[in-house]
């Protein structure tokens, strides 16, 4: 079962993993959607964040998002990544699939790609949630 987890976490994480190492190594041009996310928070909210650039918002989360898929994959915390990578997946789905914006063929590609950000959100959520479960089974399995 270890081995047969351990390729499954890892073909999961594959996408987290590239993808957080290409927004991080490309934070420059990517930039402009953490500004319009910013754009979107309340004052109040916006407020009490640091005041930092948003190129290294943009970094943060890529970098983020590699390390949790790396932990994911190898089995380091994995509910605590999914947990991690499931918050990130909001923000992202939201601001990098906006298919209402778009007619025709765009908005069904950005939908197509709305719509796996909301699977892939959904097997993280899973994850996390599972883990959770063998968790107890241990614990009860050890107290017998």
């Amino acid at each position: 079962m270890g081995i047969a987890h351990f390729a499954a976490r890892s073909l999961f994480a594959t996408v987290f993993v590239r993808r957080g190492y290409a927004v991080f190594q490309n934070a420059d041009q990517m930039a402009g959607v953490t500004d319009d996310l910013l754009d979107k928070v309340p004052a109040p909210v916006r407020d009490i964040l640091p005041d930092v650039s948003a190129v290294t918002l943009t970094k943060l989360q890529g970098g983020t998002m590699t390390a949790a898929g790396v932990a994911l994959a190898l089995g380091i915390a994995p509910r605590l990544a999914s947990l991690v990578l499931a918050a990130q997946m909001v923000p992202t789905t939201y601001m990098g699939h906006p298919f209402w914006k778009y007619e025709g063929g765009d908005k069904v590609n950005q939908q197509i790609h709305f719509e796996k950000n909301l699977s892939l959100t959904g097997g993280l959520l899973v994850t996390a949630l599972g883990g959770a479960k063998k968790a107890k089974k241990a614990k009860k399995a050890k107290k017998a």
